[in-house]
């Protein structure tokens, strides 16, 4: 998005900053100082390592200020082994809480579930080739802001590398509601005609920015006839928002399927918009798990930003998915195993999250 003439000059006592492994307290004049075999100042600290079971603080930085950019990218599977994107935990603390307002698997963030890279071209987050994954969120906050990496992977990773561009000193009022994003999992063991939550307890006032939904197949027959529904400002057993289905909530239609004759049996078509999107659909493991083993439950995934029709709340949230397939005698009820990340604002105090599974409940099987 081009700025606004407004926003052409910064406004006063605003600075451009930049954290990354070469200067990681972005500290003015410092960037680019690290000594290579090339000399002084020539790329001497392009990454970071992170130890099994360690934690590398990303930002860590006084306010106020507006992250307006995160890239990062880490060890691919060929060397630390499979399922990093979903070992590698990413949170966020704003103004000093006791408790993050972010945490969310580091690929599921970024609209990569299944610990499996896929390309993403949307407004707010783009995963390019290869693995370089973005954020455009702004993430504003008033005292301070730290960012950090967890790894709970088996291996060591010898290289992370990232940046994170914000602004300091800006004006952000006290009643600025702050960015959160939250990981939720039913790994099949919902009761039929049981919705899967995306996100509840939200207290106060704020925006929904958008939803990831990581769905594995584990029914035979369409999986994608669940409506999304949003309970907003005292709703209770009805809904005021609902989506038709959740391949319309995403933006298609008909269940993403080309049915030309061509095809001897109809062809998903992956798909990657500003606003929404369907980037992912495969039978098949390529984490490397396996050297033999290559099959696995169809896994889909789509997403959808609010950010051309907002959904603003002044009192509460709760939003949920039901699991509902069909085929050519009618809907029935399912059971899938589905992974979302809800993207939200909101005013702060935040409730505490559900506690975050372990790795291994995390797994993508």
């Amino acid at each position: 998005m081009l700025p606004a003439l407004s926003e052409l000059a910064p406004p006063p006592g605003v600075r451009s900053r930049s954290i990354n492994a070469e200067n990681p307290t972005g500290a003015f004049g410092r960037a680019a100082s690290a000594s290579s075999d090339l000399g002084p100042g020539r790329k001497g600290s392009a990454w970071s390592a992170l130890p099994a079971g360690g934690t590398l603080d990303l930002v860590d930085i006084d306010g106020p200020g507006v992250i307006r950019h995160i890239w990062i990218t880490v060890t691919d599977s060929t060397e630390a082994g499979p399922f990093v994107l979903r070992d590698l935990v990413l949170r966020a603390w704003w103004d000093h809480e006791d408790t993050p307002s972010v945490e969310v698997p580091l690929g599921d963030f970024f609209c990569n579930g299944f610990a499996t890279r896929a390309l993403v071209t949307s407004e707010p987050i783009t995963v390019a080739p290869t693995g370089g994954m973005n954020s455009t969120i702004p993430m504003p906050f008033r005292e301070h802001a730290r960012l950090s990496l967890t790894s709970e992977h088996g291996a060591d990773l010898s290289h992370v590398f990232f940046q994170v561009d914000l602004t300091t000193g800006d004006d952000v009022p006290a009643d600025t509601p702050t960015f959160h994003a939250q990981w939720r999992r039913s790994n099949g063991t919902t009761a039929l005609g049981e919705d899967h939550v995306i996100l509840d307890g939200v207290r106060g006032r704020g925006r929904y920015l958008g939803t990831y939904v990581a769905l594995a197949s584990l029914s035979r027959f369409w999986w994608g006839e669940g409506e999304v529904k949003f309970f907003v400002d005292g709703d209770d057993e009805l809904p005021s928002l609902c989506s038709t289905g959740l391949e319309d909530y995403a933006g298609g239609a008909w269940a993403f399927q080309d049915e030309l004759r061509a095809h001897p049996e109809p062809v998903p078509l992956t798909f990657s918009a500003p606003y929404f999107g369907y980037p992912f659909c495969s039978s098949r493991d390529t984490t490397g798990a396996s050297e033999f083993i290559h099959a696995v439950a169809p896994m889909h995934a789509v997403y959808r930003w609010h950010l051309p029709d907002p959904i603003w709340f002044e009192e509460d949230l709760r939003v949920t998915v039901q699991q509902i397939g069909t085929w050519d005698h009618g809907l029935f009820e399912r059971s899938d195993d589905v992974s979302t990340v809800a993207y939200w604002y909101q005013s702060e105090p935040h409730a505490p999250f559900p506690e975050l599974p372990a790795a291994a409940a995390r797994v993508p099987r």
